[in-house]
């Protein structure tokens, strides 16, 4: 029901007008709006749980850290990569909870 959804439209240019809408159109409406909405809240979720792998230039280029501060971090647990065919991955949650650490830390300043 389209043409139920673009009154929401007109509506906030004229917000006195009144309409008169069948129940069974606007049931239709709602349920279109509903379907719309759960759709596009589903997209986020699949997108957030998508994980990424970046590469170690990458992630020092994200830091804004050397080389060898990510192979020290490795070292001592903090940020340890994934080692795909010979070459050095990050997993991207990895990388903001870091991110996460270090804005928490600045605010605590």
């Amino acid at each position: 029901m389209k043409n139920v959804i673009d009154l929401i439209s007109v509506a906030k240019e004229f917000p006195d007008m009144i309409v008169s809408i069948s129940v069974g159109d606007l049931v239709k409406a709602n349920k279109e709006l509903i379907d719309e909405t759960v759709k596009s809240l589903e997209r986020q979720l699949t997108d957030a749980n998508t994980e990424t792998y970046p590469s170690a230039d990458k992630v020092a280029e994200i830091l804004d850290v050397s080389r060898p501060t990510l192979w020290r971090w490795e070292k001592i647990g903090y940020l340890v990569p994934i080692r795909v065919g010979g070459k050095v991955r990050y997993k991207m949650s990895d990388v903001k909870r870091i991110i996460e650490e270090q804005d928490g830390e600045e605010a605590a300043l």
